[in-house]
């Protein structure tokens, strides 16, 4: 089944992220963490790109055992550091296994990496041309409510925004944020940009004071007054933390959910319990 289906209509939709394992000696117990997460019936999962192994680093593997769950999977697909040649033969061997949807993405930029000639990508509309011309498939696409972190202001960011989107996309994801007024003001200016696709609100839930850094690292988004008190409190102590860290991330989709914003993905790291604890959570909020 497409994204772009599921998301048609007005029912709340949660979905949820997985990655798959560096070594294929570690795959069986990223096919468990596959099916606990099925379990809670998202409304699609998504698998990022992997850099070993086959062709497309075990996502197609791990996008088949999700499949299997019954639960449609959403491939990730990275070009900055691949030939075009490589990226169409991934696409041709999600398109062979029946993966329809596919996250295009650049790729965030390795240290000391200088852009190659021709045969390479240099941003992602190219990506999402060649995957709309190599067969029918849904594309999704990212976004930074916080602005890209390459990005010199808002305006430019939401240009190139608005041009990958006219490349053909179906749908954007958001990077991780935890202030939710920044994704409301994100929102309203990719209405008036007309940037008309469907987004779907990224949530991390912060479960150890480890994944701070990380976070910001990732997708340079800031943490509010609120949420730096719970670090300062909880952080030193890892289930208090763990538990203030998934019950904010609830609030937050509740937010999102009573403010009209129908579509979370959750940025759960491979981690079903973290994951049944949130749907625990919005079990008669998403059940509209």
């Amino acid at each position: 089944m497409k994204i772009s289906d599921i998301l048609k209509n007005n029912k709340v939709t949660v979905s949820f992220e997985v990655f798959p394992p560096k070594e294929w000696a570690k795959i069986d117990n990223t096919r468990k963490v596959v099916r606990e997460i099925a379990k809670l019936k998202p409304s699609f999962m998504s698998v990022t790109y992997g850099a070993a192994g086959t062709k497309s680093g075990f996502t197609t593997e791990i996008a088949n055992e999700i499949k299997s769950c019954g639960i449609t999977p959403l491939s990730h697909l990275t070009c900055l550091t691949s030939t075009k040649d490589k990226v169409t033969q991934v696409i041709d061997e999600f398109k062979e296994n029946g993966i329809e949807n596919i996250l295009a993405l650049r790729g965030d930029i390795p240290n000391g990496f200088v852009f190659p000639d021709k045969r390479h990508f240099s941003h992602a509309c190219e990506l999402v041309e060649i995957i709309k011309e190599r067969g029918d498939f849904c594309v999704g696409g990212a976004c930074y409510p916080e602005t890209h972190p390459e990005s010199k202001n808002r305006v430019e960011d939401l240009q190139y925004l608005k041009e990958k989107v006219d490349c053909g996309l179906d749908f954007i994801t958001t990077q991780m944020f935890f202030d939710n007024g920044v994704f409301y003001d994100f929102r309203e200016m990719c209405a008036i940009k007309g940037i008309n696709v469907p987004i779907i609100a990224g949530i991390m839930p912060i479960t150890s004071a480890s994944f701070i850094k990380r976070s910001v690292e990732l997708s340079g988004c800031r943490f509010p007054e609120k949420f730096k008190k719970i670090i300062e409190r909880f952080g030193g102590r890892p289930e208090a933390m763990k538990q203030a860290g998934i019950i904010y991330a609830a609030e937050q989709i509740i937010d999102l959910v009573a403010n009209g914003q129908n579509h979370i993905h959750i940025y759960a790291m491979n981690k079903p319990d973290v994951a049944s604890l949130i749907m625990k959570g919005l079990s008669d909020i998403i059940d509209e």
